[in-house]
């Protein structure tokens, strides 16, 4: 009888993948017969056909989908048991694979990605930005170790730890002459034109949404997929726009604008898969976070269950 290998597996969950041979050969670099010989070993080996080969493209049978489905989380726990034979407790070395939503590369990542170098040079950081659904999605997959994100609500399996309250500001690059003292009011910005991110980015709907509730349209006299270009589009025109109130506190051209009432707050917090290895890399970025959330002032989360809003998240 055939021996199944590790290779076996990778073989049919790249044809699985792709519902193609030839590509799935392309992408593991070998020769489109070896591959499907190597699929009908397996198949050999375990007495069923996985794969259906009789349509234009190829698909997974039913006991196939079930195999498949096993392989991938063979295949994760065996890459989370390598990684935990090679993890070195003393932290003289390591590897941390870090996903964050955007808004958070514009304040937090930086400060965050200096401490851990200044406290731990040995560790090396993978840091993605993509959506909060695909850091999720990751997570589950092992394919990150940690996720900053905002509160709920997450897919099961992902457990959140509360970090701190996000606040937003409406923002301007210079002080504006103001007729009255404290907040300003929401309506005042019936005639105001803005630069706001685009409506890809799940903050954008936090703003609208706002907006909308208090029946204000401002007018969008800009619209950037880029925290950066906006904070250099306001410094240099005058316009106004929505950014945490963190990101002004790194920038002191940036003038931020409490207004009455004040735009809801979100919380933000760490995520982690339920279950997963936590290396020694994951423990002590976990440990700094806490350590740098306090020691930059950041508001405390609200309390310790996290709400779960209903509003749709795309990016950050």
């Amino acid at each position: 009888m055939a021996v199944l290998e590790l290779r076996h597996l990778r073989y049919l969950l790249a044809v699985a993948e792709h519902g193609h041979f030839t590509r799935a050969a392309e992408e593991l670099h070998i020769s489109q017969p070896t591959l499907s010989q190597q699929i009908k070993q397996l198949e050999r080996t375990l007495g069923v056909q996985l794969l259906d080969r009789t349509g234009r493209t190829v698909r997974l049978t039913d006991a196939g989908a079930v195999y498949t489905d096993h392989a991938r989380r063979a295949l994760r726990d065996l890459a989370a048991a390598e990684r935990a034979v090679h993890d070195v407790q003393s932290l003289s070395r390591g590897h941390l694979r870090l996903g964050a939503t955007p808004t958070f590369t514009a304040y937090l990542i930086g400060p965050l990605t200096a401490e851990l170098h200044t406290r731990h040079p040995g560790i090396s950081l993978t840091l993605t930005e993509m959506t909060q659904d695909r850091i999720e999605a990751a997570l589950l997959a092992d394919d990150l170790d940690l996720g900053i994100a905002f509160a709920g609500p997450h897919p099961p399996g992902i457990t959140a730890t509360s970090l701190f309250t996000e606040t937003l500001s409406l923002v301007t690059g210079t002080p504006r002459p103001r007729t009255t003292p404290g907040p300003l009011p929401v309506h005042t910005l019936q005639d105001e034109q803005l630069a706001l991110l685009s409506d890809d980015f799940a903050t954008r709907s936090h703003i609208d949404a706002y907006f909308t509730r208090h029946r204000t349209a401002p007018r969008i006299a800009v619209e950037a997929n880029s925290i950066q270009a906006l904070t250099e589009i306001v410094r240099r025109a005058p316009l106004a726009t929505v950014l945490p109130d963190a990101i002004t506190h790194d920038h002191p051209h940036l003038t931020p604008v409490p207004l009455d009432p004040p735009l809801p707050s979100r919380t933000v917090t760490l995520l982690h898969r339920d279950g997963a290895y936590r290396s020694a890399a994951t423990r002590a970025f976990t440990e700094l976070t806490h350590d740098l959330v306090r020691t930059r002032g950041y508001t405390p989360p609200q309390s310790h269950h996290e709400p779960a809003p209903t509003q749709q998240r795309i990016t950050a």
